[in-house]
């Protein structure tokens, strides 16, 4: 089973573009597989690639704010964790 480490939660979601607005409690890097969970959210993915203020990072760290592009429609608040296997 894997494991399951938060890494920060939704704080925007912008639908025209699918792109979510994370703000970061920890380390996130392009590659990590994420779990985005909230009351009626409820997926997984790989980060693919990030944004921070429109230019493209690998990775980010505990108080920055990233944008990345999500699967499935994101809410306010949905917490998102990192899987570790």
């Amino acid at each position: 089973m894997a494991e399951e480490k938060l890494v920060g939660k939704i704080s925007h979601y912008y639908t025209n573009i699918g792109v979510g607005i994370i703000e970061l409690e920890d380390d996130l890097a392009v590659g990590d597989l994420v779990h985005v969970k909230g009351v009626s959210t409820d997926f997984e993915q790989k980060v693919d690639s990030m944004q921070i203020e429109h230019a493209q990072v690998e990775k980010a760290g505990s108080g920055q704010g990233i944008g990345i592009k999500v699967k499935e429609k994101v809410r306010e608040g949905d917490l998102v964790y990192k899987i570790i296997s």
